[in-house]
């Protein structure tokens, strides 16, 4: 196997698992307990926000992306999601500032609790990667790539909360052919 392929899927599945079962759970309950659901982030862990979003769109959720020009206001009781590796990105900062002061239960995903993020969320899911070789890995690809395993395995969670299959999700995918 080549070596970068080998480091990265052992390095994100390991991070990936360090979430809590009790953080899976408690992000299902908030998920399906709010009105609506805002997803954030800068770069590649906003793209990583985006996939989220199509499965949550699947699953038959009203989800948006912060920054679009058809999305909604944050509302009180609405869900906000934002994921930065470092938590300093200032437009994310920003975004749970804003989202908080209205009313927002907000969550972030970064590998730093003590980051000005983690500070301005309500629940902090802290992907623990621990030392990375930026020779296989660089730029925060393993946190990227953790986070998107993690969001991939969590939609099965949801899927089973909310007794949803894949054709149901299927009938809500965007299908342009």
């Amino acid at each position: 196997m080549n070596p970068a392929l080998e480091y990265l899927s052992k390095k994100c599945h390991e991070t990936a698992a360090s979430v809590s079962d009790e953080d899976r759970e408690k992000l299902a309950r908030l998920v399906s307990d709010n009105r609506k659901v805002f997803i954030y982030g800068s770069g590649r862990s906003g793209l990583v926000g985006q996939l989220l979003a199509v499965r949550l769109v699947q699953l038959g959720i009203d989800v948006h992306l912060v920054g679009e020009m058809t999305t909604p206001i944050i509302g009180r009781n609405d869900l906000t999601i934002l994921v930065s590796n470092t938590g300093e990105t200032a437009s994310v900062v920003n975004t749970a500032n804003i989202a908080g002061r209205i009313g927002s239960y907000v969550v972030c995903f970064t590998s730093d609790p003590r980051s000005k993020l983690a500070h301005a969320s309500d629940m902090v899911v802290v992907m623990r990667s621990g030392e990375i070789d930026d020779k296989y890995a660089p730029l925060g690809t393993v946190f990227e790539g953790s986070v998107l395993l993690f969001f991939d395995s969590f939609v099965a969670d949801l899927m089973e909360k909310f007794d949803t299959d894949e054709a149901q999700m299927k009938s809500r995918h965007a299908i342009w052919v």
